[in-house]
C-alpha cells in the first residue's frame, strides 16, 4: 500500500511539470480550523468589501471534504507569471498576472487534463479541480504543502522564486505523501505595509480587500470608487502590483515562458490616448480571452477616467 502511494505521489508531481505548473505540493485535505478564526474574523470586519460571495459556503472553505466526497489528499499548484517585458512608460498600468490570457480557462484545462491522467494510474478516482473562482483557501494549502509562507502582503513567497504566481487546487479522495509547511522569511521587513498606496495591508498578512486597488479596480461593479481614493492609485487601472514589485524574495522572480501567458501587445504598447480611443467593440475583440473582460469596458472606462482626475 505504501509503496502504491508512494508512487502515485511521484508520478503526480512528475506529470504537473510536464503539464507546465512549476511547483507542487500535496498535504493531507482536512478542516482548516485556525484558518476558519482568521476568515471569519476577517467577514466580521466588513474587509471583504462587496464581495458577498466571500460569505457563501463557509463550511466548504474550510474543509475540502466538503467540496469532494471522500477527499484524502489536497494538491496545490504554482505557476509562474512573471513577464520578461513591461509596459511602456506613463501609460495606465495593468497587473502583470493580466497581461496574457485569463488564467481561469488556462489552467482549468490542464487541472482536467491532470486528474484524468491520474486516473489512468490509480483508477476511477474522484477529484475536482479549483482555480480562484470556488470556496478554497488556497494560500493555506499552498503554506501547508511547503510551496511557501504567507507573507505580509497576503501572497504566497516561494523563497527561491518570489511570488509571481498562479495558484491552482486539485482536491482527490486517496491517499498520498504529504509535505511539510516551511518558514516564514520576512523577519523584520515592512516595505509592503509601507508601500501600499490605499493602506489596504492593515497589518502583518491582514489586507483588508475593501482597501485595495484590486478590488476597486476589478471587483467593484457599476460603482463610482470613492472621492477619498483620489490621488492614490498611482496609475494602476487594473489591479495592482505595488506590494509585490516591493517584495525583496520578487528578485529571485524569473520570466515564466509559457506560451499562454505571453503579453497581449496592447497591454504592452498602448499609451493613454489609446486607451482612451478605444472603442467597446475594439476592447471586446482585443480582451476577449483577458482577464480584463472582467472589468467589461465600462469598468475600463470608469477606472480610466478615475486616475486621471
Amino acid at each position: 500500500m505504501l509503496l502504491q502511494i508512494e508512487k502515485n505521489t511521484v508520478y503526480i508531481k512528475q506529470r504537473t511539470k510536464e503539464l507546465g505548473f512549476d511547483y507542487c505540493g500535496i498535504s493531507k485535505a482536512e478542516e482548516l480550523t485556525e484558518d476558519a478564526f482568521r476568515l471569519e474574523a476577517w467577514l466580521n470586519k466588513g474587509m471583504h468589501g462587496n464581495m458577498q460571495y466571500m460569505e457563501n459556503y463557509f463550511d466548504k472553505r474550510i474543509d475540502p471534504r466538503k467540496l469532494v466526497e471522500g477527499a484524502q489528499s489536497v494538491i496545490t499548484l504554482l505557476l509562474n507569471y512573471f513577464p520578461s517585458q513591461v509596459q511602456q512608460p506613463n501609460a495606465p498600468k495593468v497587473a502583470k498576472y493580466a497581461y496574457g490570457k485569463d488564467y481561469h480557462e488556462v489552467i482549468k484545462a490542464r487541472l482536467n487534463t491532470l486528474l484524468e491522467d491520474i486516473r489512468k494510474v490509480t483508477g476511477n478516482i474522484s477529484g475536482r479541480g479549483f482555480v480562484d473562482s470556488a470556496p478554497v483557501l488556497e494560500r493555506s494549502w499552498a503554506k501547508r504543502s511547503g510551496l511557501g509562507w504567507i507573507g505580509k502582503n497576503g501572497n504566497i513567497i516561494h523563497k527561491q522564486a518570489g511570488s509571481f504566481f498562479f495558484i491552482a487546487t486539485l482536491i482527490v479522495d486517496i491517499p498520498l505523501l504529504y509535505d511539510g509547511p516551511v518558514a516564514d522569511f520576512c523577519g523584520s521587513c515592512t516595505r509592503c505595509l509601507d508601500a501600499c498606496p490605499t493602506g489596504a495591508i492593515v497589518s502583518p498578512s491582514v489586507v483588508d480587500g475593501s482597501k485595495c486597488i484590486s478590488y476597486f479596480t476589478i471587483e467593484l461593479k457599476e460603482q463610482l470608487i470613492p472621492n477619498e481614493m483620489q490621488g492614490k492609485f498611482k496609475d494602476w487601472m487594473f489591479g495592482c502590483d505595488v506590494c509585490q514589485d516591493v517584495c525583496p524574495w520578487n528578485r529571485f522572480a524569473k520570466p515564466h515562458s509559457d506560451v499562454d501567458f505571453t503579453p497581449i501587445p496592447e497591454i504592452l504598447n498602448f499609451s493613454t490616448k489609446e486607451w482612451e480611443a478605444l472603442t467597446e467593440d475594439e476592447f471586446k475583440n482585443i480582451f476577449r480571452k483577458s482577464p480584463m473582460k472582467r472589468s467589461k469596458y465600462a469598468g475600463i472606462r470608469r477606472n480610466l477616467k478615475f486616475i486621471q482626475t
